[in-house]
């Protein structure tokens, strides 16, 4: 049997903490502690390093989450996931300089957690199986991509994929074969992907345009599946049905 991965919750509302923690026993992972102050955060970790923290931004006191993770950093290399209510430009531009694995919004819901605790969890997995070389999430080649799967590199021909949405912290690639989990955002995996086949078409979507089957004034279908054009995108879109 595989040791539950041991977490440390840094939250200064002790409800959300509870009710974090319980759901997080409930999944199958080991709660080792929750600290209220990043001071007593960056104690814990040092005495009793955890696996994983649940790193509130917003912490009250000397040291927010930001300060908090610093700290911790200096000696530690432990992965963070940053819990926050505030998505503003300079928050997000300050906690990334910390290189966290994921950000989940508050409110969250059970499958927030879930997916990005699991996600975050085997990433570092495949870091720790590749002497601590981080290896991509997705690599493109000429007719497919690789994205990576239970600690392997799974292929996709590009032919198959219809389209990849964006859930907060990861994409869902959807082919004709199932669904693909990757963490990152949509804007990142966009640049990774051949222009020839994909295009944004809103800011939850980018589509393989050869895979459209419908084209609306405010969406498209593909394979039955309606998805929402932005005006911003719809010009774009348009042209470059055209050369297609």
């Amino acid at each position: 049997m595989e040791p539950k991965t041991r977490i440390l919750i840094v939250e200064d509302d002790m409800i959300i903490a509870a009710n974090i923690s319980l759901q997080l026993s409930n999944l199958g992972y080991e709660v080792i502690g929750i600290q209220s102050r990043g001071e007593e955060a960056v104690a814990t970790a040092k005495a009793n390093p955890p696996d994983l923290i649940l790193m509130d931004i917003n912490l009250k006191g000397h040291l927010n989450g930001i300060e908090t993770a610093r700290a911790i950093q200096q000696n530690q290399n432990i992965p963070i996931i940053y819990l926050t209510a505030n998505t503003d430009d300079s928050t997000f531009l300050k906690a990334k300089e910390t290189h966290p694995y994921a950000f989940i919004s508050k409110p969250f819901n059970k499958l927030d957690l879930q997916r990005t605790i699991a996600l975050t969890v085997e990433q570092v997995k495949d870091s720790a199986e590749t002497n601590g070389k981080t290896q991509p999430n997705l690599q493109v080649m000429h007719d497919r991509i690789f994205v990576r799967h239970k600690g392997k590199m799974v292929k996709l021909m590009l032919r198959d994929i219809f389209y990849i949405e964006a859930e907060r912290n990861y994409c869902n690639i959807v082919t004709n074969h199932g669904c693909h989990l990757v963490v990152g955002t949509l804007k990142t995996i966009e640049k990774e992907l051949p222009r020839a086949h994909f295009v944004r078409v809103h800011r939850s979507y980018v589509i393989n345009i050869s895979n459209v089957d419908v084209l609306a004034d405010n969406h498209i279908e593909i394979n039955k599946k309606a998805i929402p054009v932005s005006k911003s995108f719809k010009e774009n879109l348009l042209a470059r049905l055209h050369t297609i």
